[in-house]
């Protein structure tokens, strides 16, 4: 989830709602205060803020809570308090900028899995954090109670089968929707997306239909550049730009490092956005006349 933010920069909980109530209705569980979430540019009474809003709605579908840093104690001090709410599961990433090497990642990970009593979700994202999720982390930590599942967004299918082979078959998760397709070919159960911010209904079809082998080459192709388009500037600047041009969110204001300005045409975001949507009814009208048909077909 993106967090949306008022003109002032503060969270805009109407606008976040309107977000969440769209994945509910979609039926898409929801990641709240990740990196789409601009979590570490938020204050710890922005993210607490967020978290109770969103807990208050008692949504019908699944919330995951983001867990970023590289201060120990602060951390611990979110996982106290996210202990307290009814969150269903942690993302974890690895440490931030620091580049801890194997044993700095085991033990930071199994400090925070021995504290908490919810099913982790591990995220290696090389990109952002300065250093890959550690291959032997992930053999020692597979056994750990709260060890679930691992969300990879290296963007390479070589990487995902060796932590698919260090995890022991762990749950795993494209952290890219671009790599869906080539993920599920190898059991990923699913995606933690950017693009279900814009297209939820359209997202969850395109995972389902990736997942049951049902995408044609020009569905991927369209996919790869619809979710492409989302980060021609950093993300969420695009998602965000485009939800405010549609009227879903009040601004595209973003947290500074982030500069709503370094977005500056939406020609491509709406031209893929179209194309989606045009996808969308397509395939919806065509799963309707299959329905329709299958009683004939089974009474012949």
């Amino acid at each position: 989830m993106v967090t949306p933010l008022t003109a002032a920069g503060q969270p805009d909980l109407a606008s976040f709602e309107r977000l969440l109530r769209e994945q509910e209705e979609a039926g898409n569980g929801v990641l709240i205060l990740g990196s789409t979430g601009e979590a570490l540019n938020l204050s710890p009474e922005e993210r607490r803020l967020i978290v109770e809003f969103t807990m208050s709605l008692n949504l019908q579908v699944p919330v995951m809570a983001g867990v970023g840093g590289h201060h120990l104690p602060d951390v611990i001090s979110w996982l106290s308090y996210l202990e307290t709410r009814a969150i269903d599961a942690y993302l974890m990433v690895t440490p931030l900028y620091a580049k801890p090497g194997r044993e700095g990642q085991f033990h930071w990970f199994s400090t925070l899995m021995d504290f908490v009593s919810r099913p982790v979700m591990l995220y290696n994202i090389p990109g952002r954090t300065g250093a890959p999720l550690n291959l032997e982390t992930v053999q020692r930590l597979h056994d750990h109670r709260n060890f679930w599942s691992i969300k990879e967004a290296s963007g390479s299918v070589e990487d995902y089968l060796e932590y698919r082979r260090a995890s022991s078959g762990a749950v795993m998760f494209s952290g890219d929707d671009v790599m869906l397709p080539d993920f599920v070919a190898h059991g990923a159960a699913g995606v933690v997306s950017v693009a279900a911010n814009v297209w939820p209904r359209e997202t969850r079809m395109y995972s389902e239909r990736a997942i049951a082998g049902n995408l044609t080459e020009s569905d991927i192709a369209l996919w790869r550049r619809a979710a492409g388009a989302l980060f021609v500037a950093s993300n969420p600047v695009p998602a965000k730009a485009v939800l405010a041009a549609e009227e879903r969110i009040r601004t595209p204001e973003v947290k500074l490092p982030l500069h709503r300005n370094d977005m500056t045409s939406l020609d491509l975001v709406r031209h893929c956005s179209e194309q989606v949507r045009d996808w969308y009814r397509v395939q919806a009208s065509e799963s309707v006349t299959e329905q329709a048909d299958a009683p004939s077909r089974r009474e012949n």
